[in-house]
């Protein structure tokens, strides 16, 4: 029999990866999205039809569609990437962050334990409840030193803040009503099917529409870069291999100043694609006021999952930002749908 998941958020950037990536490992997916703006079914629309593949639109907060979804599909897992996720977004209107992130992740947690604990013998002992969450939460490192599954939260942001609070919320779960409980805290994803407002598709579609390139403060903010790909089957691991009530780092190994992050898209840019007047894309760099709790550097310590799974990253960030441009370039079409808001045709508003 084929494994169900239910997945939440996966229209999303990292959840429309993963159910690609689940559905070609023989999984069955369940796929819940509120369709918000950073949701767009245009990035599952070569598997819309899959036998395996079930869409339904909804949030996570109506804990009696969830209730309802686990009872009549009877998932062995919920894996949770529904999220509120841009730190920008965050500071002009957190109200939403606080609602999706918090409230959300609470009537999600309580439909699974209500069904978890509905379940007998062996279906309950495989449950999974796998929550996907940020480095973010950890507040912001000096020049030295990486995030560890032990480093205290400080979350700088409303966007973090939330998550944090999600994070415990799912801790909670785990060691108030036992509830089987997976947690990751990942660093920056890149890939395919990301929303061009965070930095390397932004990047990538002002470079090739020749507008300026706006760098916050003076770029010397430094990220650990993660391949979505390689986030996607790190989950996966820690779903079949991680133990019940612990959190697992994920980092990419790639720790990267978000300056050489655009000098990098505009040096691959300038061999792909160059410029009809021979000059390099780094021109169209322009530096900006920087936002507000801009955290300095994270790093992350992904030494526990290596160790205790056996998971290391594939793509040195070289490779991975390669495949993405080249994706980026190829997709044109995918790019303007939602830089005009075409894919949300047939979406909520």
């Amino acid at each position: 029999m084929l494994e169900t998941l239910l997945v939440t958020g996966g229209a999303g950037f990292i959840g429309s990866n993963f159910i690609h990536k689940a559905l070609a490992q023989n999984k069955k997916i369940i796929n819940i999205d509120k369709l918000t703006y950073a949701g767009n079914l245009e990035s599952l629309q070569s598997i819309e039809h899959h036998p395996n593949y079930t869409f339904i639109e909804g949030d996570i907060a109506d804990c009696e569609l969830v209730t309802r979804l686990l009872l009549d599909y009877k998932p062995m897992a919920v894996i949770h990437f529904a999220a509120e996720s841009h730190v920008d977004r965050s500071i002009d209107k957190p109200s939403a962050f606080i609602q999706n992130n918090i409230v959300g992740t609470f009537q999600l947690l309580e439909a699974a334990r209500k069904y978890w604990e509905g379940l007998h013998g062996e279906e309950q002992t495989k449950f999974r409840f796998l929550h996907i969450s940020t480095d973010e939460v950890f507040g912001s490192l000096g020049d030295g030193g990486a995030f560890t599954e032990n480093t205290p939260y400080a979350p700088n942001s409303p966007y973090s803040a939330s998550k944090a609070a999600s994070d415990h919320l799912v801790r909670a779960y785990h060691h108030t009503y036992g509830l089987p409980t997976l947690t990751t805290n990942c660093s920056n994803n890149y890939g395919p099917f990301q929303f061009p407002e965070k930095l390397i598709p932004l990047m990538i579609l002002k470079a090739l529409a020749s507008e300026p390139m706006p760098v916050y403060g003076d770029g010397l903010n430094v990220r650990d870069w993660l391949h979505v790909e390689d986030h996607c089957h790190a989950i996966l691991v820690v779903l079949e291999k991680g133990m019940i009530g612990q959190t697992y780092n994920i980092g990419g190994h790639n720790e990267m100043s978000n300056l050489e992050i655009v000098y990098t898209i505009c040096d691959v840019l300038d061999i792909e694609q160059p410029l009809s007047d021979g000059k390099s894309y780094r021109e169209q760099i322009v530096f900006v006021k920087d936002r507000p709790g801009h955290d300095r550097r994270y790093a992350i310590n992904a030494s526990k999952i290596k160790k205790e799974l056996g998971w290391v990253p594939i793509e040195s960030f070289e490779s991975g930002i390669q495949k993405t441009i080249t994706w980026y370039l190829g997709h044109m079409e995918w790019c303007q749908s939602v830089l005009n808001g075409s894919y949300r045709k047939n979406q909520s508003i």
